[in-house]
């Protein structure tokens, strides 16, 4: 790919185009608003104009509702030989274009997971996307080289290419996106009403779970328009939890008021039904979140080695004070992640720990520990499986 055209210089139009640029990619920028197209091009993110011949991919990064009038205007004007987008909702896009663009086999549904709490280009990074999911979903229609350009776009930016369906798509995006950052939102909405210590006292976690609700409320309203019917369902099966979850708290809140009322007579006053209330409530409670620890568990760890590229080392750990504190130092110092290592077996000399390495590092990496004076485990006592 030697040209590229991006049409939108937003926070993903533009960290495309600085992708691009910085991989030698000639890339021509336009965007209705005159501003944010020479703000992009003021960042080396490319020109602001129209390139002098047709280029070989032409990105859309505008919002789901406008991918196909875009996507027609271009190819109506001959733009680029092949098209892609990066929405996050693939499967209504994918039907307009299939209805009225002018040539559906050069384009190819693309969706960069990838994102920041900012907007606008001057929050746009070059290295956005790297390591980062990157959806392709052609369609029934798109040709080998739209797909292979998808591809490459993808490669370029130092993301992980996924190619799947449309539908599919929406419905992952709907639990892994959309409904999160709904509830983000609607998490945050609440603060505006909150106690007037909210600000004394708003720890990490608030902020965790408040984050992405800074977004462009303008576009995730398309976007949440845009992919309502995946939505849908998994917003019913939160209030259901939800639902559960506020019918517990009312039982355990009336322990508590009654107890505030009169501590000597809440025996009196609750029968053995109530006990059992009390108890099924407990448990609602133990359950949701066990069910979420469970859910967790299921995902990597941002910035982990994928399971088919990783070795683990075993190390033996003395059983002095300090000693494993010694280890996990030495393994941050090496660009490991600590939380990922694992303490496998206590045994009267000490500890055998885990240390996950990339398979191609783990002979480099152990000789290193080895030279600074740890031993490793021997072969035959590492456990089956």
């Amino acid at each position: 790919m030697h040209t590229m055209a991006v049409i939108g210089t937003g926070l993903i139009g533009t960290s495309v185009a600085l992708a691009a640029t910085g991989q030698g990619v000639a890339v021509y920028l336009s965007d209705r608003d005159r501003a944010a197209a020479r703000t992009a091009a003021a960042l080396g993110a490319g020109r602001a104009e129209e390139p002098p011949a047709p280029v070989d991919l032409a990105v859309l990064a505008v919002p789901p509702s406008r991918i196909a009038e875009v996507l027609i205007a271009a190819q109506t004007r001959g733009l680029a030989r092949a098209y892609t987008d990066v929405a996050s909702v693939k499967a209504g896009p994918e039907r307009a274009v299939l209805a009225r663009a002018p040539e559906p086999s050069r384009y190819v549904g693309g969706h960069p997971l990838a994102g920041r709490e900012r907007s606008g280009p001057l929050a746009a990074r070059a290295e956005l996307f790297r390591g980062r999911p990157w959806a392709l979903t052609p369609h029934r229609l798109t040709s080998r080289a739209a797909l292979d350009r998808g591809l490459e776009l993808a490669e370029l930016c130092g993301a992980a290419p996924v190619v799947m369906g449309s539908r599919e798509h929406d419905e992952v995006v709907a639990l892994t996106s959309h409904v999160p950052h709904l509830l983000a939102g609607v998490m945050a909405a609440r603060l505006r009403d909150g106690p007037a210590g909210v600000p004394l006292l708003a720890g990490q976690g608030l902020r965790d779970v408040t984050r992405i609700a800074a977004g462009d409320p303008r576009l995730w309203s398309d976007i949440l328009r845009s992919n309502a019917a995946a939505m849908a369902g998994v917003v019913r099966e939160l209030r259901a939890d939800l639902s559960r979850v506020a019918a517990a708290l009312d039982v355990l809140a009336e322990e508590d008021a009654l107890a505030e009322e009169d501590a000597l007579a809440v025996e009196d006053v609750l029968a053995e039904g109530d006990d059992a209330g009390r108890d099924q409530g407990v448990r609602t409670l133990e359950d949701l979140l066990s069910r979420g620890v469970a859910g967790l568990a299921g995902l990597p760890r941002p910035g982990a080695t994928p399971p088919a590229a990783e070795a683990g080392l075993r190390i033996l750990v003395p059983g002095r004070p300090g000693e494993l504190a010694r280890l996990l130092g030495a393994v941050a110092a090496l660009g490991i992640a600590v939380d990922d290592v694992a303490v496998e077996a206590a045994e009267e000399s000490g500890l055998r720990v885990r240390v996950p390495v990339p398979a191609a590092d783990a002979e480099r990496i152990g000789a290193k520990l080895g030279a600074d004076g740890w031993e490793r485990a021997p072969a035959e006592s590492v456990p089956a499986g």
